[in-house]
């Protein structure tokens, strides 16, 4: 399973997109409170990305019994999120794997894994279907693995791992399914890296700001300003919380607000470390990323949502 694509091909497949692009979006909006910022962003974002679809991820923590029921409790926070939105999940939300891929490697069956792959099939190097993934990669590791004709036709924008630099790869994302990332950089598919630690870390947000710019923007704004609030309760007053998620969307919306390079893609070793070799297929790294930049636009599409709803 690997890509056919040339240096060549490969270095522009991963240029900035300019223009409107298609996307689908990977999401466990359970898991935290950072993913429906980042759905709500990239919708309110149509100018610039048409989504295709949205992917129920699956996760297991101390919020779900098991990935699965992670899964569906991301499935349904998507369907409140979209009410609240005005916008149907009918054709449009898909729920995903229910088991995570493993070191084994196996692909696992899901509605979203059809999707994402009849997507696929129908893009090409010079359309391709961008595909936004804010989770355990399972479900995305599952079409590529089922389906290893897509990975020229596709750039992945994974927020997962951290810093390159970065002392450990503790990262929620990536530890839940090592085997899947392995699969992911190990494809050869078309790659945008965007690290927690030492990138999206930056996009901090507090309270007072989000009962400022959020809870008036209407009902979205006020169940945005909720979720933020039942997860800060009981925090010492100078408490702030990472938006993660957003990062990967701000990439696209705006490549300038997020600075990146080509590096060779790394080795995710079986230990969860990085390993590098400079053979190896060249991936888009996010190095930084301009907090108020990104901010300011969610705050300001957030308010105009709600201007014209109402």
């Amino acid at each position: 399973m690997q890509s056919a694509l040339s240096d060549a091909a490969r270095a522009t497949l991963l240029q900035p997109p300019k223009g409107r692009i298609r996307a689908v979006l990977d999401t466990d909006t359970f898991n935290e409170i950072d993913d429906q910022f980042a759905l709500t962003q990239l919708l309110l974002s149509s100018d610039r990305i048409t989504t295709e679809a949205i992917y129920a991820a699956p996760f297991h923590n101390a919020r779900s019994d098991s990935a699965g029921h992670g899964m569906e409790l991301s499935y349904a926070e998507i369907l409140r999120l979209l009410d609240r939105l005005g916008r149907s999940a009918e054709g449009f939300v898909y729920r995903g794997v229910t088991e995570f891929v493993g070191p084994h490697k196996q692909a696992r069956d899901a509605e979203a894994v059809d999707d994402l792959i009849r997507r696929a099939r129908a893009s090409s190097p010079q359309d391709p279907l961008y595909i936004i993934a804010i989770a355990a990669i399972s479900t995305i590791a599952s079409a590529l693995l089922k389906a290893p004709d897509i990975i020229d036709r596709v750039v992945v924008v994974w927020l997962g791992g951290h810093a390159l630099e970065w002392p450990d790869l503790q990262e929620f994302n990536l530890i839940q399914d090592v085997g899947g990332a392995q699969v992911l950089f190990d494809c050869a598919v078309p790659l945008v890296l965007v690290p927690c630690r030492g990138v999206a870390s930056h996009l901090v947000a507090t309270i007072p700001e989000f009962d400022r710019y959020v809870a008036p923007a209407g009902e979205i704004g006020a169940f945005l300003s909720q979720r933020f609030n039942e997860y800060g309760a009981g925090r010492a007053p100078g408490w702030s919380k990472v938006i993660w998620d957003m990062a990967a969307i701000a990439w696209l919306i705006e490549p300038d607000w997020c600075p990146s390079i080509l590096v060779p893609t790394p080795i995710l070793t079986d230990n969860a470390t990085w390993s590098t070799d400079a053979r190896r297929p060249l991936m888009r790294y996010v190095r930084q990323i301009d907090r108020n930049a990104v901010m300011t636009d969610f705050y300001t599409k957030l308010s105009d949502f709600a201007h014209h709803a109402g």
